[in-house]
């Protein structure tokens, strides 16, 4: 079931999709942040291991198209990244808007890859597997996109393996490049501390606010003191 927060005058709406093994209460923070910083936040829960990138996809498109709003952003983190993607390509038509992609492993997942490889293992990934191993095809859609990747190496990557190079602990930094995006940036943050960072917090609203992460301006700022 997805949770919808009070409309507040016209502030603009932004979606926030969460990640595997998640169920969206955890983006409340994120959420709370953005609110400060001027936006009306939404939460989408879905099932991560029992659907498919895809199915989730076109289970975000039916929320957004209920919504009836001319202007919904997306926020995702992980695995919502991948859905996201998957929602631009498979449905045409939906509210304008901006993009913002957490530490998603748009270009495949090494540490699923490892899962996808052990017997026991690889139900942790569920439906989702394909998806994580594959990753998403270059972005040329006409929303302003943007990807924010975490450099802090602790996570429980660590433990399975799959990880080379810069890391968030379960995401590689080669592994959240994606082709066509508007801006990238770095911060010095875990997989999941990505997701309770004052400073993500600020550059998104910066991103959604401009379609750049650099500056953040009042509103950025006031957000991260959150």
């Amino acid at each position: 079931m997805s949770r919808m927060a009070k409309v507040s005058g016209s502030r603009e709406t932004v979606v926030l999709v969460h990640g595997i093994w998640m169920n969206g209460l955890e983006l409340l923070w994120l959420g709370r942040r953005l609110a400060a910083c001027g936006f009306d936040p939404r939460y989408l829960h879905y099932h991560s291991v029992l659907g498919t990138p895809q199915a989730n996809a076109d289970r975000l498109a039916a929320y957004i198209r209920r919504l009836g709003l001319k202007q919904v952003h997306l926020v995702a983190h992980s695995l919502g990244g991948i859905v996201v993607m998957h929602l631009l390509d498979r449905h045409r038509g939906l509210p304008a808007g901006r993009v913002v992609l957490l530490g998603s492993p748009v270009r495949g997942s090494g540490v699923a890859r490892v899962l996808a490889g052990r017997k026991l293992l690889r139900p942790l990934l569920g439906r989702s597997l394909r998806g994580l191993v594959d990753g998403v095809s270059p972005w040329s859609g006409a929303q302003a996109l943007g990807v924010i990747a975490g450099t802090r190496g602790i996570g429980l990557g660590l433990l399975f393996g799959g990880l080379s190079g810069v890391n968030d602990g379960v995401v590689s930094l080669a592994e959240t490049h994606l082709d066509g995006a508007d801006d990238f940036v770095t911060v010095v943050a875990s997989h999941t501390g990505l997701i309770f960072s004052a400073e993500v917090a600020g550059k998104v609203c910066s991103f959604l606010r401009s379609g750049r992460f650099g500056g953040g301006g009042a509103q950025a700022a006031e957000a991260s003191k959150t």
